[in-house]
């Protein structure tokens, strides 16, 4: 008698992972075949974003004419950003209540601002000096001038009513 044949395979039987398998494994394949893609358009991007900073890194760099000229309208701006940050409507109103406060016979002639000293010159007529006077008086108690003085007064004699013409100067305050 013969002894039957042990077939002895410690290895387990392989198992085919059908449909899920293969889907599962079709859409990693997508996922990475997206994300290379993506990658690739991202550094193309990139790439060419560095071009793009060394061509104007070298239009900068070899311009001296442009530097200065950026320079110069960089003061111009700072320059109006101060004009505008100055207390113009408030000094304004001031002078014309002051003006009216004077039974409207103060023309003002020019407001002229050194925005360095905050100060302003303001020439103007009125009928005669004691007007004036009391023109200047009202602006000593305004708010946003301080310290304003008759610079100058002189008697128009061409002018058969003989106004006087006058300029003062004042110290501006910065409120808010």
């Amino acid at each position: 008698m013969k002894a039957p044949v042990v077939a002895m395979d410690f290895a387990a039987p392989r198992v085919r992972n059908g449909l899920p398998g293969v889907l599962l494994l079709l859409l990693g394949l997508g996922a990475l075949a997206t994300v290379g893609a993506e990658y690739r358009h991202e550094t193309q991007k990139r790439a060419g974003l560095e071009l793009k900073l060394a061509a104007a890194s070298q239009a900068v760099a070899h311009d001296p004419a442009a530097a200065a000229r950026r320079a110069r309208l960089n003061e111009q701006a700072a320059g109006v950003a101060r004009e505008l940050a100055a207390p113009w409507t408030r000094m304004l109103a001031e002078l014309e209540v002051a003006s009216r406060d004077t039974s409207d016979d103060i023309a003002v002639l020019s407001v002229e601002p050194d925005l360095e000293k905050h100060r302003v010159r303001i020439s103007g007529e009125s009928k005669d000096l004691r007007t004036a006077l009391t023109y200047l008086q009202k602006l000593q108690g305004s708010h946003s001038l301080q310290n304003p003085m008759l610079d100058s007064h002189e008697v128009i004699a061409d002018n058969n009513e003989h106004p006087v013409r006058f300029a003062m100067t004042a110290d501006w305050r910065e409120q808010p």
